[in-house]
């Protein structure tokens, strides 16, 4: 767990489902153009995907759902993720502080947690997509080490909006039988 000033990083559990609905859905009102998902989307969702998704965050070993928690009140959150077809490599998504909470140092803190998790896990790199326009997240994944890969494509099918992908690698890339390799994107 992160601790700084007014606020704590820490894993949802699995009886907050509600809760992490509000807040993702609260994010996706926000700042719709900085997901791959939407608000009608995540608004229809049945009760039990959400308690599903959020449960299974607690016991997969694969997942690590963080909230950002100032004064009882849920202010961010983020989503790590073990890549399904690279086991070492961790997705970040979901990633988002609430404006009242914003340049208090949340963002960073949740950011911190999720490579600490990651780095524990093993992963080797830590990869998400950012909205190419969200320029103070660029400059909050360039302080801490993320590169950009080179790819752009639309944040959603549809979206005139572009998403830029990152990757932080997080220790030396594992050789193979040919070569030192990269995880692939």
């Amino acid at each position: 767990m992160v601790h700084a000033a007014a606020f704590l990083i820490r894993p949802f559990t699995a009886d907050e489902w509600p809760a992490y609905r509000a807040i993702r859905l609260r994010a996706l009102e926000d700042a719709p153009s900085a997901f791959g998902s939407t608000l009608a989307a995540e608004q229809a969702l049945a009760p039990d995907s959400w308690s599903t998704r959020v449960t299974r965050s607690t016991v997969s070993g694969i997942d690590r759902a963080l909230a950002a928690d100032m004064d009882g009140q849920l202010v961010g959150l983020a989503w790590a993720k073990v890549d399904s077809d690279d086991p070492d490599l961790v997705n970040l998504f979901q990633m988002w502080v609430a404006p009242e909470a914003r340049g208090q140092g949340v963002a960073g803190a949740l950011l911190e947690e999720a490579v600490r998790w990651s780095r524990a896990r093993g992963a080797q790199a830590l990869r998400l997509g950012v909205n190419c326009a969200n320029a103070a997240a660029l400059r909050l994944y360039e302080r801490a080490g993320f590169v950009d890969v080179g790819v752009r494509e639309p944040m959603r099918p549809g979206s005139d909006q572009i998403e830029q992908r990152m990757v932080l690698q997080l220790a030396p890339a594992k050789a193979s039988a040919q070569n030192v390799t990269s995880p692939s994107f």
